[in-house]
This record gives structure tokens, C-alpha cells and sequence, in this order.
């Protein structure tokens, strides 16, 4: 079992992780050893998340989720596959630790009178300014 929170953790089993040859610095490595991690995490079946931590989750994955739900997560900043798997499992669970926090609904505020006096009068003032950039009225005797 993997922690998330408290109250969500994650069975090892529904995590799939698969290896393949990563870009970047290692030298003669790098065409040898299969040192990137592939991780992917079907969302959609985990018996661990709530339904609104799914969307909000959807949300914050944006294109690593596919259709079907599964997230994709590819690492391949380090140069060894332990720190690599250590790497895509710290993000997939920091991922769904930010999804599982829930956003304070916002409350409905009224504005005070004197916000709303303050308004009208910051108007009239405008109004004023722009009233005296127009040309005077000609008078036509």
C-alpha cells in the first residue's frame, strides 16, 4: 500500500509500470539500459478514490489522463530506474494529494452602502472629466 493521505492509499496493484530507453545524458547507458519509467495508474477503476476527487483529478492531469481514465506518467530525469520509479511514484501521489483537496465553496457577499457610494461617485467624477474635454455649445443668435 502506498499513503496518499490519511484516509486514501494506493494498492500496489493498480499501479503498472513498464521500462523503456530514455533520451537525454548517460553516455553509452543510455543505448544499453532501459532507464525510463512508463507508470500508469487507472483512475477510473481505483476502488481508493471518491468520485469528486476522480474530477478534480481529470482536471489537474489534463492530457496525462486518457480517455478512458488512465494516468500516464513518463520519467526519465535521472539516470538509474529506481530513482526514476522513485520519481513517477512521487508525482502520481502528489497529484492526487493536490486532487483530494477539496476547494472552499465561495460564499455569495453583498457590497456595503458605502462601497456602492463610493462607486457612484468615482462614476459621477468620470462623467465630470469627460464633460469637460467636450467642445462648448456654439450659441447661434
Amino acid at each position: 500500500m502506498i499513503p496518499v493521505t490519511r484516509t486514501i492509499s494506493l494498492d500496489d496493484s493498480e499501479i503498472i509500470e513498464s521500462f523503456v530507453r530514455a533520451s537525454g545524458p548517460g553516455g553509452q547507458n543510455v543505448n544499453k539500459v532501459a532507464t525510463a519509467v512508463e507508470l500508469r495508474f487507472d483512475a477510473a477503476q481505483s476502488t481508493n478514490l471518491t468520485d469528486a476527487i476522480r474530477e478534480r483529478l481529470a482536471r489537474l492531469a489534463g492530457r496525462r489522463m486518457t480517455k478512458e481514465g488512465v494516468i500516464v506518467l513518463f520519467a526519465d530525469r535521472f539516470r538509474t530506474q529506481d530513482r526514476n520509479r522513485a520519481d513517477a511514484l512521487e508525482r502520481l501521489v502528489e497529484l492526487i494529494r493536490h486532487a483530494a483537496i477539496a476547494p472552499r465553496p465561495r460564499k455569495a457577499t453583498r457590497p456595503t452602502l458605502a462601497s456602492k457610494k463610493r462607486r457612484l461617485d468615482s462614476k459621477k467624477l468620470h462623467g465630470q472629466t469627460k464633460a469637460q474635454r467636450r467642445p462648448a455649445p456654439s450659441r447661434d443668435d
